[in-house]
């Protein structure tokens, strides 16, 4: 559980930046104070300790700005709160009808446990104590069966996403990877996408065709929150950039140089 969401006072400092942020310099704390459904004297309180911890400052009269401090911490704040609301989304089926993938012959009206495997959610024959549910139709073993009145949450381990570094071109670009290195860190079985020219070419040296060339890395988010390990073999330039997205997703990542020494 995020710790915004088990802590009032972090909640309230939360709220007052960024009630500061949309109206900054010109600050009313009776206005913040009847938005947030509290006194203007706790509204006072929470300034002064925010600028004493150097979250915001004052210029005056009524008049404070939110600190770059300040500002990167409610930006931390709202992408842990995305992402959380992101999982809540996925976790809270139980209003509808889901579909999921018969494990065994399934009949309507049957009581079936809900798992994920290979990215995939799967209905069993074993409610068990994770989510569970009840069958809305029959469906034969592999087939897609509707799921309702689902309760309790898919147990899901995220899967790990590795990055490997390619050399850009100014670095000599493939010409410069490590074949054996590459082979090796590619694994078995792991889905694999590419970003940029030098990566691609190493991979096709070797003679594999990734499955995803455009939008990899929402790909490789998607399928590390669904349980599945990634592998995004990346020219350098363009590492930088995708490992800030994994890093705002929350996601673990392991970073490889597959250049040659």
């Amino acid at each position: 559980m995020l710790q915004i969401l088990r802590n009032k006072n972090l909640a309230t400092r939360f709220q007052i930046l960024v009630e500061v942020a949309a109206n900054q310099p010109n600050l009313q704390q009776k206005d913040i104070a009847r938005r947030l459904g509290v006194t203007s004297q706790a509204i006072s309180e929470y300034v002064k300790e925010l600028v004493k911890e150097g979250w915001l400052v004052s210029e005056g009269r009524s008049k404070y700005r939110v600190t770059q401090e300040g500002m990167n911490w409610v930006l931390q704040t709202f992408r842990e709160l995305r992402n959380y609301s992101s999982y809540v989304g996925e976790a809270i089926t139980n209003v509808t009808v889901c579909a999921a993938v018969a494990d065994q012959e399934l009949s309507e009206g049957q009581s079936v446990g809900l798992e994920m495997r290979g990215g995939l959610l799967v209905a069993t024959t074993e409610p068990g104590k994770g989510a569970r549910g009840i069958a809305v139709g029959s469906a034969r073993q592999g087939e897609d069966v509707g799921v309702s009145f689902i309760e309790g949450i898919v147990q899901l381990v995220p899967g790990r996403v590795t990055v490997l570094r390619v050399p850009d071109i100014k670095g000599g670009g493939s010409r410069s990877v490590d074949m054996t290195r590459l082979k090796q860190a590619l694994g078995g079985g792991n889905v694999i996408g590419v970003i940029g020219i030098e990566a691609i070419t190493a991979l096709r040296r070797i003679g594999v065709e990734p499955r995803y060339l455009y939008g990899v890395a929402d790909a490789a988010i998607e399928a590390a929150r669904s349980g599945l390990s990634f592998v995004v073999v990346c020219s350098g330039d363009y590492t930088p950039a995708l490992l800030t997205r994994l890093s705002q997703a929350n996601l673990e990542y392991e970073l490889l140089d597959v250049g040659g020494s």
